[in-house]
């Protein structure tokens, strides 16, 4: 079932007093972590234990090889792993097996297998050749109506400390990937937060998210592809209020 948040509000959902429960954040496509900055600050405002663990900035960026990457960085006290976007299989791979300390998983704005109507066959063409967008058009895309001089400059940031073979090489592994067959070992309690108005991903991929985790709660909120950046604290005021009543 689909829950979509108007004004703050989740029927059924209620903030109480956090956990003493990490929330690890995978960021997305950037990798940096750089962007969930204004997010984290409002995890950490209601009291959470909140950080970003970037992504491997060298090496193979494909997602067996960032998977095995990031186990390597979790610890095993109890944790909430937080995925948005790119890094959304990569913790749906993690949380459906053994993982020491997980708790429970939060995925934004993301995808099982690739998120876009292309073929996996493209990934070999847009490995070597794909040509950064200019940021006008990647901030219409990924941001819509809440982009500001402000956040376009954080977007402009971020990217810019990721060489462009590294973010062409991510863009193609998305393109490659299918975790669905995994989604049924997930066994930690799961959500599911959807933008009412995200641009970047195929709709059929958001459907897909929700018939494949029937366990998790899917809440859709208003807001763009970079939900977490452009309306942080209506997003962490859920999310924090989730985590919260896993202690029920």
């Amino acid at each position: 079932m689909l829950d979509v948040l108007h004004h703050g509000h989740v029927k059924g959902l209620a903030l109480s007093d956090p956990l003493p429960l990490q929330v690890v954040v995978l960021p997305g496509l950037d990798g940096t972590g750089r962007l969930s900055m204004p997010f984290l600050d409002e995890l950490r405002a209601r009291g959470l234990d909140a950080r970003a663990l970037a992504l491997p900035g060298t090496g193979a960026q494909d997602y067996a090889t960032l998977v095995e990457a990031v186990r390597s960085q979790l610890s095993a006290q109890s944790f909430v792993l937080l995925a948005e976007s790119f890094a959304g299989p990569l913790a749906m791979e993690l949380a459906a097996g053994p993982l020491p300390g997980l708790r429970g998983l939060v995925l934004c704005t993301t995808f099982a297998r690739r998120p876009v109507p292309l073929p996996a066959s493209a990934a070999m063409a847009l490995a070597p050749a794909w040509p950064m967008p200019p940021l006008p058009l990647m901030a219409r895309l990924l941001l819509g109506r809440w982009r500001t001089r402000s956040n376009q400059q954080d977007l402009q940031d971020a990217l810019a400390q990721v060489p462009t073979p590294v973010l062409r090489q991510r863009a193609a592994a998305t393109l490659r990937v299918d975790v669905r067959a995994l989604l049924s070992g997930i066994q930690v309690p799961t959500l599911n937060v959807q933008a009412l108005q995200d641009r970047l991903l195929w709709p059929h991929s958001v459907r897909e998210l929700q018939v494949l985790l029937p366990d998790a709660r899917h809440i859709a909120i208003e807001g763009p592809h970079l939900l977490l950046q452009a309306r942080a604290e209506p997003a962490a005021a859920l999310i924090a209020g989730w985590i919260n009543r896993l202690s029920g």
